[in-house]
């Protein structure tokens, strides 16, 4: 079995830990190392049996607790070329820790099978992954995308557990405090997908056999818990789609205090 477990999730830093045989990788750390290493201790996690951190890319949200934590433990960091070259150029890549770009064909770490795929975002090349456990299961994560792209679509479609975003409720995005310039670039296609576009997808992915989703990345100013979660059941009651029958839904936590740990 394997396991999966959402540190953080949100505007404010994301972090998610994959696990597979008792070895596991990091997707992001973007809460500093402290933060990171009690969050890890709050789920009984080893961080000695972390060996990789995955950066999606480059934007503070996840990447501010990289340089302690890799630098402390000698974990290496994985990123895309693009993302590898804009960490280096704000001084992360401080020859504490081993760092490898991934390529499109993946890399084997921690008994998994992590396979990059490129994501509609304003930055320099940032990427989901889709995460293969030693026993064939199927995790994708999918934040920070302003659309479900082709590349998205085809990397969830069949998963067996998907990590989503639902970033922002666009009534509240559009009537809330933020500039003009700011709701502009997140409403974007290289911006971050709404509650309304998550939830358009999901029948599809229901039935095409991905039946485990965790709404995660929600704006802390523009979106609410409930309202992202009511917006996927209302669509897939649409679909005449089930919970707990048809597939299972959880909001990522801001923080996990150990309340949500996915075995799949």
């Amino acid at each position: 079995m394997a396991r999966l477990c959402p540190l953080f999730s949100g505007s404010k830093g994301n972090s998610i830990y994959v696990e597979s045989k008792n070895r596991g990788i990091l997707v992001d750390a973007g809460r500093s190392a402290k933060q990171v290493e009690k969050a890890l201790f709050e789920n009984n996690i080893d961080i000695k049996n972390i060996n990789g951190i995955f950066l999606t890319h480059e934007h503070s949200d996840h990447i501010s607790g990289v340089k302690v934590l890799a630098s402390r433990y000698g974990i290496k960091v994985f990123a895309s070329k693009g993302t590898m070259s804009a960490i280096q150029k704000l001084g992360i890549l401080n020859g504490k820790f081993p760092f490898e770009v991934v390529e499109s064909c993946g890399v084997e770490v921690s008994n998994m099978f992590i396979k990059p795929f490129k994501t509609p975002h304003d930055s320099l090349e940032s990427t989901g992954y889709i995460i293969e456990t030693s026993d064939s299961k199927r995790a994708v994560v999918a934040t920070d995308i302003g659309y479900i792209s082709d590349a998205v679509k085809d990397a969830i479609t069949g998963a067996d557990t998907v990590v989503i975003e639902s970033n922002h409720d666009v009534k509240m995005l559009q009537n809330g405090p933020y500039p003009y310039f700011l709701k502009k670039r997140i409403l974007s296609n290289t911006g971050h997908l709404s509650n309304e576009s998550c939830a358009d997808m999901l029948p599809f992915f229901i039935k095409n056999g991905t039946t485990r989703f965790i709404l995660a990345h929600l704006s802390q100013e523009n979106n609410m818990p409930d309202l992202a979660y009511q917006t996927a059941i209302c669509n897939l009651a649409m679909h005449k789609m089930k919970e707990n029958i048809d597939f299972s839904l959880d909001v990522a936590p801001v923080q996990n205090f150990g309340e949500k740990n996915l075995v799949f």
